[in-house]
Parts: structure tokens; C-alpha cells; sequence
């Protein structure tokens, strides 16, 4: 249903860039007709993914935002599934359909390497965005060895840092039963992706670096989904108890699950449990408002989203671009 409402809506936005093809300014028909068009291939890594989805959306949005009479954009959506095979054969259909440029959210980022041989070798512009191919302390061989190909995201190490930073400007640090540590349960993204690695790794490091004493009682891989994040949570809860004090959820899908499981283990949150995400999706904000979730992290999905696009844009035009464009996570708590 989602794939279907964004291709309905790129069509939407062509039909509108069309109606200025009327007579205005004295311009005909055969006048708009000439108008350049700019041909542009975006695939997005799941679109069960909310955060994801909503900057999709986005890509789309802004980029209908900015045609004009001067040029026109047609954009093309694929959802890979989750899929590696599906996002392959999508780049080969850009490649082949002879695109100006390609937006990628990686399925893989370990096998980035093999897609962006190939988009390279096309000569097309490629904005990765969101899933980080690691690299080394000078960036992913793939990016920074091609002028064409560059990195628009968040570093995920400051939303870890931002998580356990929340936890460690509590009253308390965490530690609800005051034994002197903090026992966590830690759900994850996915092995894969970059951003899980460090959310995970970074948010308990906020804690260790303040000198606060942690315990990892459990993990689990969410694969950012809801349902697995409930599942998770009620497992290591059932498991473990009181003793779990705070829940990580590498970001909010995960989280809101967890919501569902520590409600019915009849724990509170901001009472004898803490739970935080990322991504600030609004159901999310809600709750910390509301006090139901102790904090989250903005990934800024808009600031992102429009930066690949100019990105791309600049790229089409022929102007230089740089190898990583990042973007600046916010806390946000009930304070």
C-alpha cells in the first residue's frame, strides 16, 4: 500500500510539473514540452520501516517541491524488502534505464562495495543515505575514492552517546534499585548496520565514561521492527525482572514493542524501569511527553532527506561534491 501511495504521488507531482506546461507567461505547450527533465532512481532499504518510510516520502516530497519550469524531476521509488537481491536488480534497472542519478539505502552496507562498482562505472551520481558502509578512520574506500559518490546521514555514535547521555542525567543514573549499576536490556537493529553497532556500543559508554557502574543482563537482533521488539523485551523481562532497569532500543519501532511488553510486565516507565529510542517518531515524542518513555533521539529524516537531494541535485549539475554530509541528532526528554 505504501509503494503504491509513492508512486502515486511522484505520478501526482509529475501531473502538476505537466499543468505548467498550459499557456502562462506566454509560454506553450510546445514551450513546457522542452523543459529538461531530470531523471532520478531512489530505493529504500524496507518500507516497514517508519523511520525509513518517512524519509522516503520526503525524497519525494521535496523533490516535487522543486520542479519548475526549468526542469522537472521524475523520480522512481523502489522498496527493497529487506531484500539484497530485489535492491540489486533495482540498481541494475536505474543503470540500464539511464538515470541522472541514484539515492541508495543499503540493504547490506558490507556489500556496498559491488553496487557502487556498479553505479560508477555508469558514471551516475549516488547519494547513500541512512545505512553507513564502514569504513576506516579515512571513510569507505567506494566513496572516498570516487568524486561522484558520497555519504548523507547522522553519525550514530552521537544518538548513542545522546541515549546514555538521557540515562546518566537521571536522578538516579539508571540505577532504580540502587545496588550500584545499571542492568540494561539492549535490543538491536541488525548485525549489518553501522548505526546499530555504535547505538549500541556508544549509549553504554555514555555511562561507563560518568563513572557509572552497567550491567548487560540481555540482548536481542529487532531487525528494527516492532513485533520483534516486543518479543525481546518480554523475554528478557520475564527472564530477568526487576533487575532490568533500563531498556536500549537501537530506535523507536523497537522501542514502542518493548512499551507493549514492559506494560505487561506491569513495570512503569519513569517509575521502576527507563526506556529509550531513536528516531523521534511522533507516537514516540508523544510518550515522552507523556512521561510513558523516558527519552528519544531526533534523527532528522527531513534535514537529511533534503540534503541528499541537493546533493544530487549539485552532482546532475556537474558541481564538485564532498565525500560525507552529516546531519545533527536532538535529544529529546520531558525536561
Amino acid at each position: 500500500m505504501r509503494r503504491a501511495m509513492i508512486l502515486l504521488l511522484a505520478c501526482a507531482q509529475l501531473l502538476v510539473c505537466a499543468a505548467c506546461a498550459e499557456k502562462k507567461d506566454g509560454k506553450t505547450d510546445k514551450d513546457a514540452d522542452a523543459t529538461p527533465v531530470r531523471r532520478i532512481g531512489v530505493a529504500i532499504y524496507d518500507y516497514q520501516d517508519s523511520f525509513m518510510a518517512l524519509y522516503g516520502d520526503e525524497i519525494v516530497s521535496y523533490f516535487g517541491s522543486l520542479s519548475n519550469e526549468s526542469v522537472r524531476y521524475e523520480i522512481t521509488v523502489v522498496d527493497s524488502r529487506f531484500d539484497q537481491m530485489v535492491q540489486k536488480k533495482a540498481v541494475e534497472g536505474f543503470i540500464a534505464q539511464g538515470v541522472d542519478a541514484i539515492i541508495l539505502n543499503l540493504v547490506t552496507p558490507s556489500s556496498a562495495e559491488s553496487i557502487i562498482d556498479r553505479v560508477v562505472s555508469a558514471k551516475i551520481p549516488l547519494v547513500l543515505i541512512n545505512r553507513e558502509p564502514v569504513g576506516t578512520g579515512e571513510g569507505y574506500p567506494g566513496i572516498v575514492n570516487n568524486p561522484l559518490v558520497c555519504y548523507v546521514g547522522a553519525d550514530a555514535r552521537q544518538s548513542g552517546t545522546f541515549q546514555g547521555e538521557i540515562i546518566r542525567d537521571l536522578p538516579n543514573h539508571g540505577d532504580v534499585n540502587g545496588d550500584g549499576k545499571v542492568g540494561y536490556l539492549m535490543i538491536e537493529g541488525d548485525v549489518e548496520n553501522t548505526d546499530a553497532q555504535y547505538r549500541t556500543q556508544y549509549s553504554v559508554k555514555a555511562l561507563t565514561d560518568a563513572g557509572i557502574a552497567v550491567e548487560e543482563l540481555d540482548s536481542g537482533i529487532g531487525d528494527w521492527k516492532r513485533e520483534r521488539g516486543q518479543e525481546i523485551a518480554a523475554i528478557a523481562l520475564a527472564r530477568y525482572g526487576d533487575a532490568i532497569e533500563v531498556v536500549f532500543s537501537n530506535n523507536d519501532s523497537m522501542a514502542l514493542g518493548a512499551a507493549v511488553s514492559i506494560a505487561g510486565a506491569e513495570r512503569t516507565v519513569g517509575k521502576d524501569i527507563y526506556l529509550v529510542g531513536v528516531d523521534a517518531l511522533e507516537e514516540c515524542v508523544s510518550m515522552v511527553r507523556e512521561g510513558t518513555m523516558t527519552g528519544t533521539v531526533r534523527n532528522d529524516y527531513v534535514g537529511q532527506s533534503h540534503k541528499a537531494v541537493d546533493v544530487a541535485i549539485a552532482a546532475m549539475s556537474g558541481e564538485a561534491i564532498e565525500n560525507y554530509y552529516w546531519v545533527d541528532y536532538v535529544k529529546i526528554t520531558n525536561e
